[in-house]
């Protein structure tokens, strides 16, 4: 007989796209537009419709990878609402990214991410 330990409980279900998401498909949509192909990075948690906790990422991974089309360059984003700034983790990350030679940097909007690839 198989058991399982993981609970039963489920996360609450969310409709509405937070502010930050919205931002972000903003900043990705852009950065496709100038010269990069982006995508959306998931970090965190969510359960499975039997109520399995899974895990998709690592704690500090930015928000947007990707790379500059014209050298190749790897592209690292996290994307913060005015005001924010990155959690200790993710400004590690950032930081990590950037002295091995990626594009990095924290976004607030679409201009600031379009300056941090050079647009």
């Amino acid at each position: 007989m198989l058991r399982s330990s993981a609970s039963t409980a489920t996360a609450p279900m969310v409709n509405a796209v937070n502010k930050e998401t919205m931002l972000q498909n903003k900043i990705i949509v852009a950065l496709c537009q100038n010269g990069c192909v982006a995508r959306n990075h998931t970090v965190g948690q969510f359960y499975t419709k039997y109520g399995a906790l899974v895990n998709v990422g690592h704690h500090g991974e930015s928000d947007i990878t990707g790379h500059r089309i014209s050298d190749g360059k790897a592209l690292y984003i996290e994307v913060k609402l005015p005001g924010e700034k990155p959690r200790r983790d993710q400004q590690e990350f950032l930081d990590a990214m950037r002295s091995s030679g990626a594009i990095a940097g924290c976004a607030h909007s679409v201009e600031e991410a379009l300056e941090i690839i050079g647009r």
